[in-house]
C-alpha cells in the first residue's frame, strides 16, 4: 500500500492520459453532437488550462488531498481515526461522503453569484467533449482543493480511498463530458449507476432552468435524491445549445478571455436567480419535494419523456421560444 500512495503522481497521470485518449478516440468513432468549433481551438486551450491549473495549485498548496489523508492517519485526525473504523467499511463511507461533498460543492457555485462567475467559466465552453471536463477557472480550483483538504481532516478517510475517488473523478469527468453516443438502452441502464454523458450534458444547456441541474459528476444518486434531476433536454441532445449567452465567440475560448471571465459581465442564470423561476419556486428554493413532472417533447419524429425534478419547483416547463431569453447555461 505504501508503494501504492508514493507512486500517487505517476498513476494519477498515467489514469488521466489512459481515459483522455480513450474519450477521444471514442469521440472520433461515434460522436454524439456535431462540433461547432475546430477542435484545436478548442483542445489546445483547455489544455493549456489544465497547465496553468496544475501549476497554481501545486505552488499554493504545501499538501493535497493524498498526501493530508496519509498524515491524518499517522497523527489520528478525523472521524475514522477517531472511530477505528473497520477499513472496508471507511473506505466505502469515504467514497461516498466525498462523492456527496463534490455534489454539494457543485450545487454551491451555482447558488452563490460570486463563485458562479468563476464556475459559469466552466459553462462557457461552446462545444462538449473530453476537455470541457478539464476547463476550469483557477480560482475555483483552489477553493475546491481547500474544501477538499477540510474534508479529509474532518474525515480521516483511509489514503486509498482518496486516492481512488480522485482517480474516478478525474475519470469520469472525463467521461460524462465526453461527445460520445452510448445506445440509448445502455445510457437509460448506466445511469442509474453512473452520470452518463447525456444526463451531464443537459446541465450544459444554455436554458438556466436545466442549467440548475444533474450536478453529480460521479454518482446519479445525489441529484434524484434532492430533487434536481432533469432526464433530457427540452429541445433534444442534438437540438439542445451548449454554453452562455454572454460568452459565444471563439475568442472567448482563447485561455487570456477565460481567465477574466469572471469580471466581464452580470452573474445571472445562477440558481438563485429567479427571473427564471416562478412564484411558488422562489418561496421553496431547494426544498426536497419528490415530485416529477413529465412532459412529452417531440424531436425528429419521436417521441421523449422529459421528466423534470427540480426543488421546489411546480407546474410544467414550457420550452422558451428562444434561447437568446436566457443569461447563461451550464
Amino acid at each position: 500500500m505504501d508503494i501504492i500512495l508514493a507512486a500517487e503522481p505517476e498513476i494519477r497521470l498515467t489514469a488521466f492520459l489512459s481515459v483522455l485518449a480513450a474519450m477521444a478516440l471514442w469521440e472520433l468513432a461515434a460522436p454524439r453532437r456535431r462540433r461547432d468549433i475546430p477542435r484545436v481551438i478548442r483542445w489546445s486551450n483547455n489544455l493549456a488550462l489544465v497547465v496553468i491549473d496544475t501549476a497554481i495549485l501545486r505552488l499554493s498548496f504545501p499538501i493535497l488531498a493524498v498526501g493530508l489523508a496519509v498524515l491524518a492517519e499517522e497523527r489520528g485526525w478525523g472521524l475514522f481515526n477517531i472511530i477505528e473504523a473497520p477499513f472496508g467499511l471507511a473506505v466505502i463511507l469515504s467514497m461516498l461522503l466525498l462523492d456527496l461533498a463534490i455534489y454539494l460543492q457543485h450545487v454551491m457555485f451555482h447558488a452563490v453569484p460570486a463563485l458562479w462567475r468563476l464556475h459559469r467559466m466552466h459553462h462557457a465552453d461552446l462545444d462538449f467533449d473530453a476537455t470541457t471536463g478539464l476547463r476550469f477557472h483557477p480560482i475555483e480550483i483552489l477553493i475546491s482543493m481547500a474544501i477538499k483538504l477540510a474534508l479529509v481532516a474532518a474525515l480521516g478517510p483511509p489514503a486509498v480511498a482518496v486516492l481512488l475517488f480522485e482517480i474516478i473523478l478525474n475519470a469520469t469527468a472525463l467521461f460524462n463530458h465526453a461527445n460520445i453516443n452510448l445506445p440509448r438502452p445502455v445510457d437509460r441502464w448506466l445511469r442509474w449507476i453512473v452520470v452518463t454523458p447525456d444526463m451531464h450534458r443537459v446541465h450544459h444547456s444554455v436554458d438556466p432552468r436545466e442549467t440548475n441541474s444533474n450536478y453529480g459528476f460521479n454518482l446519479p444518486w445525489w441529484d434524484r435524491l434532492m430533487g434536481t434531476y432533469v432526464a433530457q433536454p427540452a429541445k433534444g441532445h442534438e437540438g439542445m445549445t451548449i454554453g452562455i449567452e454572454q460568452f459565444r465567440t471563439t475568442r472567448d475560448l482563447w485561455v487570456d478571455r477565460m481567465l477574466i471571465q469572471p469580471l466581464r459581465g452580470p452573474a445571472s442564470g445562477h440558481a438563485l436567480d429567479t427571473s427564471a423561476l416562478t412564484p411558488t419556486s422562489r418561496n421553496s428554493l431547494w426544498t426536497l419535494e419528490n415530485t416529477v413532472l413529465g412532459s412529452r417533447a417531440t424531436q425528429k419524429g419521436t417521441h421523449d419523456e422529459t421528466t423534470y425534478v427540480l426543488a421546489g419547483r411546480s407546474g410544467c416547463h414550457t420550452p422558451p421560444a428562444s434561447t437568446g431569453q436566457h443569461g447563461t447555461g451550464h
